[in-house]
């Protein structure tokens, strides 16, 4: 039996089962709180199915209970909701996507193996010239341009600058996005996306490739993991395994691996 749970469902309580692997599923805290999702547990709340219309669902099994037959409940319970894909941990999002793909005469494949990071407790980055600055309505311009950047290299989307400037201004309005400047020039860039009970998660980082391997991008995470730090709340952030380069610099600032997952997409 599935049922709907809201933000604050004990299911995320500290000790929860779900706490447990909060830091692989922390995006489902963010998804939570947006409109119009479809929010679903059991009654022994060790299963979580979380989706904001037109994007990914995200599923959390505990490892309890890793069953085809669960799985194959949820896709029935789940209707004729349309779903484009389904994340998880590789093993669950497998066995979802087999079954959901067989009743909806669907395909599916792997578009991304991404590994969730947090960091404790950062280790300095020292020598790189440049400072942190928090980015004003004068940046956005620069962000979107960022943004755009940060599309092509992570998705393969390639989208006009233009196209990124509501965006860009929204997010700097929120004070969440923070910048690189060395020697009068913005380098990189990245962003507190969200903040759950104990976590703050950090996305779109950005350096343009002519100011890469300059250690722009190390120096801006490790300064802006220490501004969660200090709000009592633990850094983290998913990185695309495609990427080593960005996971190594994750790694030598402090970043602990807790889990790989698979963005999986039907067609």
């Amino acid at each position: 039996m599935f049922m709907e749970f809201e933000k604050g469902d004990l299911l995320f309580a500290n000790g929860s089962n779900f706490s447990k692997d909060e830091v692989v599923y922390n995006l489902i805290h963010r998804i939570v709180e947006t409109e119009g999702t479809v929010c679903l547990t059991n009654s022994g709340r060790d299963l979580v199915f979380a989706q904001t219309p037109d994007h990914n669902g995200w599923i959390w099994l505990s490892d309890d209970i890793l069953n085809q037959g669960t799985l194959n409940e949820l896709v029935e319970h789940l209707g004729d909701r349309d779903i484009p894909g389904i994340t998880g941990r590789v093993e669950v999002a497998n066995l979802f996507a087999d079954y959901y793909a067989k009743l909806r005469n669907k395909q599916w494949n792997t578009h991304m193996w991404m590994e969730a990071y947090e960091c404790p407790e950062v280790i300095p980055v020292h020598g790189v010239l440049g400072n942190l600055l928090l980015a004003k309505l004068d940046h956005v311009e620069k962000v979107a341009s960022f943004l755009a950047g940060f599309m092509k290299d992570a998705y393969g989307e390639h989208v006009e600058p233009s196209s990124q400037l509501s965006g860009a201004e929204r997010m700097i309005r929120s004070g969440n996005v923070y910048l690189w400047e060395a020697a009068g020039e913005i380098v990189s860039m990245a962003n507190i996306a969200h903040r759950s009970p104990r976590h703050g998660r950090i996305n779109g980082v950005f350096t343009p490739e002519i100011f890469r391997k300059q250690g722009y991008a190390s120096a801006l995470v490790a300064n802006v993991s220490s501004v969660i730090l200090e709000e009592r709340l633990t850094p983290m952030l998913y990185a695309d395994l495609k990427n080593p380069a960005a996971n190594k610099i994750y790694q030598d600032i402090g970043f602990k691996e807790k889990g790989k997952i698979a963005d999986i997409r039907f067609v």
